[in-house]
This record gives structure tokens, C-alpha cells and sequence, in this order.
């Protein structure tokens, strides 16, 4: 009888030792994909913050060629006010 008590208590034992071995690699695991996942985030809110630093320059490029076409534009109709008073003189 006590032959069978002690394989049964050995057999517990294993058993309970491989659910424990279970757990920890369970947990490891949980650990890595929580470290690869904050990886991931922190790639992301860098993705972010370069694309919002390209649109800024995006826009300042783009209001620089406004103001520049502004320019332009002014300088066009003062060429036009000149070859007008020119015309206006030669009559």
C-alpha cells in the first residue's frame, strides 16, 4: 500500500511541477509580447511625430510659395501699370 501512496505522491508531484514550468514560460512569453508590443507603440508615436514634422514642412514650403506667387503677382501688375503709363505717354 504504501508502494502505490508513493508513486501516486510522486506522480502529483511531476504533475505539479510541470504546471508550474508552464506558468513561468506562460509568463515569459507574456513578458516578451508586452516588450515587443511597447516597442511597437513607441514606433508609432515616432511615425507620428515624422510625418507631423513633414506636414509643418510641407506647409512652410507651401506658404513660401504663396508668398513668393504673391510676389510675382505684385510684380506683374506693376510691369502692366508701367507698360500702361507708357503707352499712355506715347499718345
Amino acid at each position: 500500500m504504501s508502494t502505490v501512496l508513493i508513486i501516486v505522491l510522486i506522480v502529483a508531484a511531476l504533475i505539479v511541477i510541470a504546471l508550474v514550468i508552464s506558468a513561468m514560460g506562460r509568463a515569459r512569453r507574456n513578458r516578451e509580447l508586452g516588450a515587443v508590443q511597447t516597442d511597437a507603440q513607441r514606433d508609432d508615436v515616432q511615425h507620428h511625430r515624422s510625418q507631423a514634422e513633414d506636414k509643418r514642412t510641407e506647409a512652410a514650403v507651401s506658404e513660401e510659395r504663396a508668398k513668393r506667387a504673391e510676389a510675382e503677382a505684385e510684380l506683374d501688375e506693376a510691369r502692366a501699370d508701367q507698360r500702361e503709363r507708357e503707352l499712355g505717354d506715347n499718345r
